[in-house]
């Protein structure tokens, strides 16, 4: 009895101490700083206490990060040096489940055609976005039928879009980022959804802006467009999301290049519990593209090019496709539950090209095509936006002759960060898609009588008024990186390690993309997996 008396003391004791531990350590009554209430009149301080984590965006999986090595590690029968296996990092991020399909992007069109196709000086920005069809012909070849119904008929509604530059992907991946985060205010009550959808309002909401400066960013029609979470009575102005809430998304974005091959390798085959193996193939399980198990023995796993003039089997016995790109959930995922990842299209990824990856420079989510910028403040210390009197600052003339739109009205304008913001020790300029590529620039020592016009990657300028200058490469920094094999490839370029380039202005009838997005705090998997 005296023993039972004990334990139970004991045990209040502790779950008292348990309790007043983890109250305090949660902040969600008081601060762990200074002790104030939070959340509170007395405090004054607001933070998100019951915050569990970033919300799948539409369409996406997450792919939790980790190492991998990066780069050709079986079969590279090309002895290539663009392909040297590096060992890389990999933070946590969602991807598209899917490629970006011709539906999805006609939803874009839609909405870009709803905005401004009526006005006759917005009506560029539509026409701007639209897939280039005419990838489709063939000198020797009847395309006709894909020329004129691929983009829109039903038969090809959940095809890959093709036709689309990085430009226009690119473009694409903010328009979503802006589409999705509008609805997630209306549903959390921080704006009207009926004004939201009625056409006449000509919201263009930017993510950014609304969080640098909201009430600006809603226009002269505020009253109209603020919901009632919003709407505070009996204080003036209004109580807007802000990014402590952890409610907005981050930006629809294209892959890194490492993201890509890391999520298209899955697990399969590169672990053995807490070891990592490497040396793998193809995005899915196996040494083959035919499918070894019972239920599906001898079927394709991806749509590529089997042989010369063979592009989808012999009729009425191994036919798979339809000799073009096919749906995009033909066939199986991979073991991050991702479609198409071999084979299919292969897919704008974000990094501008060099033919080394630079594992010494570094080996944590390595990226190459960082473009360093700031949003313009004007004298009443706001930031700029985009809109119809500095529209023309935003458009650019591509060297193939089609218009690029920079940023869309609504958006902030950019600027290059001056001088005082480059006496850093962890960068020291703006544009850093040169940065440590072999020339005279990265040298030690640049800017001591080398002329500095000697680049090493000296490829055609956007300026072809002198067709005599010597160009010793097609490499600039409008190249850009695309991965994965496609209905057009034989079965060598379904390995993710794979990686060539095109200038980011061009288009063609086998590249697509899909997006992905940053994943905000630390993985999601608290708990070890099991071992095999």
């Amino acid at each position: 009895m005296k023993k039972t008396a004990l334990y139970l003391l004991i045990f209040s004791i502790t779950f008292l101490i348990s309790c007043n531990r983890n109250s305090y350590k949660s902040g969600k009554n008081v601060s762990q700083a200074t002790g104030w209430k939070i959340n509170s009149a007395e405090g004054g301080f607001k933070i998100n206490t019951k915050y569990k984590g970033q919300i799948n965006a539409p369409g996406m999986m997450f792919i939790q990060g980790g190492t991998f090595v990066k780069g050709n590690t079986k079969d590279n029968v090309m002895h290539d040096w663009n392909n040297t296996p590096t060992q890389q990092y990999v933070r946590s991020f969602f991807m598209d489940e899917t490629e970006v399909t011709n539906a999805m992007y006609i939803e874009y069109l839609f909405w870009l055609k709803s905005m401004y196709g009526n006005d006759e000086q917005l009506r560029e920005i539509y026409n701007a976005a639209l897939p280039d069809t005419l990838v489709w012909r063939n000198p020797l070849g009847f395309n006709e039928d894909m020329v004129n119904n691929y983009l829109r008929h039903p038969a090809f509604q959940n095809h890959p879009v093709v036709g689309v530059s990085w430009k226009q992907a690119t473009n694409y991946a903010k328009w979503r980022t802006q589409r999705v985060n509008v609805r997630i205010l209306a549903e959390k009550g921080f704006l009207n959804r009926d004004s939201i959808l009625n056409p006449n309002s000509k919201l263009n909401f930017n993510t950014s802006r609304y969080l640098l400066d909201p009430e600006n960013s809603l226009g002269d029609n505020i009253d109209e467009l603020i919901g009632e979470k919003a709407n505070v009575e009996g204080e003036e102005g209004y109580d807007f999301a802000g990014i402590e809430d952890g409610i907005l998304l981050p930006s629809y974005r294209l892959p890194t290049e490492t993201e890509w091959e890391y999520a298209a390798l899955g697990l399969d085959e590169l672990r053995n519990a807490n070891l990592y193996r490497g040396k793998k193939k193809f995005p899915w399980e196996g040494e083959y593209t035919r499918s070894q198990r019972k239920k599906t023995l001898g079927d394709q796993l991806a749509n590529y090019k089997l042989g010369k003039g063979d592009y989808g089997g012999i009729a009425g016995w191994s036919e798979t496709g339809s000799g073009i790109t096919t749906s995009v959930r033909s066939y199986p995922p991979n073991s991050f539950g991702l479609y198409g990842m071999g084979g299919n299209v292969a897919e704008w990824v974000a990094d501008v090209y060099r033919p080394i990856i630079d594992e010494e420079a570094n080996d944590f989510n390595y990226y190459r095509g960082n473009l360093y910028t700031k949003p313009v403040i004007d004298e009443n210390g706001r930031v700029t936006a985009v809109n119809t009197e500095n529209l023309s600052d935003q458009i650019e003339r591509l060297p193939n002759g089609k218009i690029n739109f920079k940023s869309l009205p609504g958006e902030l304008v950019q600027e290059n960060l001056e001088a005082d913001d480059l006496l850093r020790t962890n960068y020291s300029k703006s544009d850093n898609r040169d940065f440590n590529d072999g020339d005279s620039e990265s040298s030690r020592f640049f800017f001591m009588g080398q002329d500095q016009d000697e680049d090493m990657y000296s490829s055609p300028s956007d300026d072809q008024s002198d067709p005599s200058e010597f160009r010793s490469t097609l490499i600039s920094n409008d190249s850009r990186v695309y991965k994965g094999g496609s209905w057009l490839d034989r079965a060598y370029y379904l390995d993710p390690a794979q990686r060539r380039f095109f200038p980011e202005y061009m288009t063609t009838n086998y590249i697509g993309f899909r997006c992905a997005m940053s994943y905000l705090g630390e993985s999601r998997n608290v708990t070890k997996p099991k071992k095999r």
